[in-house]
């Protein structure tokens, strides 16, 4: 009895520090209700930052009113955050949280990169009956496109506020900004336009390296593909006499 009641507590023990199964219920029942309504929340989240980075001389009634929505929508982001902090089972232990979602911390702490997010709906809508409508290789490339289209305007947004009105700056409009952005988030970097504010460097440092893990992706899986479809044309193929 006393063995067994010791193999229980060792076992509620371990299931309480996070990996509890009704905790990831409750987390997976919470993230799916919520996804439609947070994806929907980052799509305004951007189309408000953007009217405010790039309607300069609208009434200062419709500015209050885009800033309110960026404040709103960060708030909610902050309310999914610490709900699903508090549902995860690391109540007691929020840097234990943290670590395991850095992801998620970042995301937090850089709303620009919420509008990510709309990648998990496009998931759900390219699924069928429990199966994804494309492939594995299809999926990859899909997924490296939206997200490359989605970084390179959130970059050039937040680039272009911070170069427009920098002394010796070279971006002067936001199709300069664009122009910087697909260069260098296609590693390619002419270097006739580049940032010269510490947090526009930062920026670009980021997307250096998100345009290398993307073009990584994508060159990845095309290659596996070909190298899938080689493989079977040759077992196709009967031998040669």
């Amino acid at each position: 009895m006393d063995a067994d009641r010791r193999d229980t507590d060792r076992e509620d023990g371990r299931r309480g520090a996070g990996g509890r199964p009704d905790a990831d219920r409750r987390t997976s029942r919470w993230e799916t209700r919520t996804e439609i309504p947070l994806s929907a929340a980052s799509a305004l989240f951007l189309a408000a930052y953007a009217v405010l980075v790039l309607a300069r001389g609208m009434p200062h009634g419709w500015h209050l009113v885009c800033a309110a929505v960026v404040l709103t929508a960060w708030a909610l982001f902050a309310v999914d955050y610490t709900v699903r902090w508090r549902l995860s089972g690391y109540g007691p232990h929020p840097l234990l949280y943290v670590r395991r979602h850095l992801l998620d911390t970042v995301v937090l702490l850089l709303p620009l990169l919420r509008p990510l997010r709309i990648l998990r709906v496009y998931e759900a809508v390219q699924r069928r009956r429990d199966k994804p409508r494309l492939g594995l290789y299809g999926r990859v490339i899909s997924y490296a496109g939206l997200a490359s289209v989605l970084l390179g305007f959130t970059s050039a947004l937040a680039v272009y506020q911070q170069e427009r009105d920098a002394p010796g700056a070279t971006i002067h409009t936001f199709g300069d900004s664009v122009w910087w952005a697909c260069s260098t988030l296609s590693t390619v970097g002419y270097g006739d336009i580049t940032p010269v504010t510490p947090l526009g460097r930062t920026i670009a440092i980021g997307m250096m390296t998100c345009g290398l893990a993307l073009f990584g992706a994508v060159t990845g899986a095309f290659s596996s593909w070909l190298f899938q479809m080689f493989t079977r044309d040759d077992e196709e193929t009967p031998p040669a006499r």
